[in-house]
């Protein structure tokens, strides 16, 4: 089959070269076409086009949200390249700020867990504040009202009266344990009045910092500032942001009665279905793990064909709590925008100076032809 005209006044690649080009195909032992073709020049010789063209961009891309919980997302990122994808979930993972515990100051810690230790642990705690509302901490600077939140950890073990000997340690003692819960936020400057009514906290009241037993306390002062997990891990608005191509199942000719039922059965994903009619048809395709079940024995690889759609994202994003997933895709997608504009602006700059050192060189050329003449040389 030769190319054609797709409908928008631009040549088309045959249909095998189309499908090398947008699938990723999975067989019985291997996957194949798994490096994708992005040279824009790749297919000039067919007299097609392959350059990232804006406009078409933005007829294909689409977002559809699949779930959406409090702290989870799932959703569809279509009309995109993986390189795009990819971008933007390590963004997630590592540019997007959030506030986190950078600083410890001890007064007294008689636990059994060193400073260093507990240090490390209050770092990972995720609080509940919008970093939109503070400006980075530079080095050297004093902590105030617009770059750092402060919180106070005073805790002390004491004994229960008239508790038998063998209860839970959280019934013997008061403060047992010590939880997240139990950080006071102590307002800088006019913070008291910024936040109102929902001062900054953890994300989760329950996250065990330490154990203590009577006579063991703890007493700290902690600040929080903003940052990126680029730096360190414990400023990661997410618990993790992944995604996955989009899976393909064709079945390649009818498939009834006996045949219907073993394909159905083989799928451990349950993507198939059966008609009334006795017919199986695929249902739920994008369950499918590409486990090849129903294509590794016999002939079946020659009625069910596998592939991923390579520009059909299936994205996840899990948020730590402190910003909610929704969010966290546009505060990416900012970044990823910033970071364009950074490159624009510093092309720029290059081709500014490219001008003046042409303008420079010809003046140069014009000067000493001049000098020539009036020398007579």
């Amino acid at each position: 089959m030769g190319s054609g005209d797709d409908g928008d006044g631009k040549r088309s690649l045959p249909e095998h070269l189309e499908r090398m080009r947008s699938r990723v195909e999975v067989g019985s032992k291997v996957p194949s076409n798994s490096e994708g073709v992005y040279y824009s020049g790749a297919y000039s010789s067919m007299g097609v086009d392959n350059s990232l063209s804006v406009s078409d961009l933005q007829k294909r891309l689409k977002v559809k949200i699949l779930e959406k919980e409090k702290d989870r997302m799932v959703f569809e990122l279509i009309g995109i390249d993986a390189p795009i994808a990819n971008t933007i979930r390590r963004i997630l993972l590592s540019e997007v700020p959030t506030m986190a515990i950078e600083k410890v100051s001890f007064f007294a810690n008689s636990s059994v867990i060193h400073e260093e230790i507990l240090a490390h642990r209050l770092g990972l705690i995720p609080l509940d504040v919008d970093p939109n509302l503070f400006d980075y901490m530079e080095e050297g600077a004093e902590p105030s009202e617009l770059n750092a939140l402060k919180f106070r950890l005073k805790v002390q073990c004491t004994k229960v009266a008239a508790v038998p000997a063998e209860a839970k340690p959280s019934l013997k003692y008061h403060n047992s344990d010590v939880f997240s819960s139990m950080l006071e936020w102590v307002p800088i400057g006019e913070q008291a009045e910024v936040f109102g009514s929902k001062p900054p906290k953890p994300v989760n009241d329950d996250i065990l910092i330490a154990k203590l037993r009577p006579g063991q306390e703890i007493d700290l002062e902690v600040l929080a500032v903003k940052g990126i997990s680029k730096d360190h891990a414990k400023w990661s608005p997410v618990a993790t942001a992944f995604y996955r191509m989009l899976p393909q199942i064709e079945l390649l000719q009818s498939i009834e009665g006996a045949d219907a039922k073993e394909l159905k059965e083989m799928c451990p994903s349950n993507c198939f279905d059966i008609e009334e009619s006795g017919k199986a048809v695929v249902s739920r395709p994008s369950t499918c793990t590409m486990c090849r079940e129903c294509i590794r024995h016999g002939d079946w690889g020659e009625k069910v064909r596998l592939s991923r759609v390579r520009d059909h994202f299936i994205f996840s994003i899990e948020s730590t709590g402190a910003i909610a997933p929704e969010d966290l895709f546009m505060r990416a997608l900012q970044v990823l925008v910033d970071k364009c504009g950074n490159v624009v602006d510093r092309l720029n700059e290059c081709l500014d100076v490219s001008s003046a050192q042409a303008l420079a060189s010809t003046n140069k050329e014009h000067l000493s032809h001049l000098t020539r003449m009036s020398t007579g040389r």
